[in-house]
């Protein structure tokens, strides 16, 4: 997870001075973990653009109530929340890059692999097809390190802890942006400070500490995203009187917050009452 935030501080270019050096440095820790580096590095950079914009925002972005399908009151039931964390933690992250689920909608279909996806425009297509490129050679060496070593060594030593990494990558970035107090707008409301607000650090304990603490300074880095990691929490000491009651903090246990979030965080709807907001939305699960 370490070596996964570093190419994540590559890509925003927050690892140096330099940006060949960081990106040569991000391309490589990335695809090393099949991740694409520079698909990845353009998407997350309009996500962060675009943060709670519910038409413009590139990842987790809610449904709204009027959207839901038929399937909406069963996945809204316990099992259902149960499955729903089930596929998020193993298969989020693969569901993402490769099909778009819980991203931006396109009128075409949208990956991180095929460079002429609607995701990116013309002068990031060659680097999409670098990335695609490094990726089958990852591949390859995998396949020759299968050979010397056996699949099974290759699942215990490579695979496993790569599905370990991407599960709790999708579960942090969700519960980032997944709370009940976290507005959403719509293009009539949005801008970008209102949108890098609606973030949410979280407390995960000791593993605040292994994972760089990503978990616990997540609001400066939209506020500040060339910050690096080892000064994130400097940061975050110095924004909160700033910010006020406009930072948000949660410190439940990540499981109950999972749940909770799962049960409460299910759509979005317009904000209502006399003193309504035109353009923004709130989470909700009353269908």
């Amino acid at each position: 997870m370490g070596l996964w935030v570093i190419g994540h501080e590559c890509g925003h270019q927050a690892f140096s001075d330099y940006p060949r050096l960081n990106d040569t440095i991000g391309f490589f820790l990335h695809t090393g973990m099949l991740a694409p580096y520079f698909s990845w590095k353009y998407s997350h950079r309009r996500h962060h653009s675009n943060t709670a914009s519910l038409d413009n925002d590139e990842s987790f972005v809610p449904k709204r109530k009027s959207s839901l399908n038929s399937s909406a009151r069963i996945l809204n039931t316990p099992p259902g929340r149960l499955f729903r964390l089930m596929i998020l933690c193993t298969l989020g992250w693969l569901l993402y890059i490769c099909f778009n689920v819980s991203g931006r909608k396109y009128e075409k279909f949208a990956n991180h692999f095929d460079p002429k996806s609607p995701i990116y425009g013309d002068r990031e297509r060659f680097q999409i097809l670098l990335t695609d490129i490094g990726l089958l050679v990852t591949r390859y060496g995998l396949y020759k390190v299968a050979l010397a070593q056996g699949f099974t060594w290759l699942v215990l030593i490579y695979f496993c802890p790569l599905v370990i990494i991407y599960g709790f990558l999708v579960v942090i970035t969700w519960l980032h942006h997944t709370h009940r107090s976290l507005p959403h707008y719509d293009s009539s409301e949005w801008d970008w400070l209102r949108g890098a607000l609606s973030t949410i650090d979280r407390d995960y304990g000791i593993l605040n500490m292994v994972l760089h603490h990503i978990t616990n300074t997540h609001v400066a880095h939209h506020l500040v995203f060339t910050i690096p990691h080892y000064h994130a929490m400097e940061a975050t000491k110095a924004i909160k009187p700033i910010l006020g009651e406009y930072y948000q903090f949660d410190d439940t246990p990540i499981i109950k917050a999972m749940w909770r979030e799962a049960t409460e965080c299910f759509f979005v709807e317009a904000d209502k009452g006399e003193d309504s907001l035109k353009g923004v939305y709130w989470f909700n699960n009353k269908i």
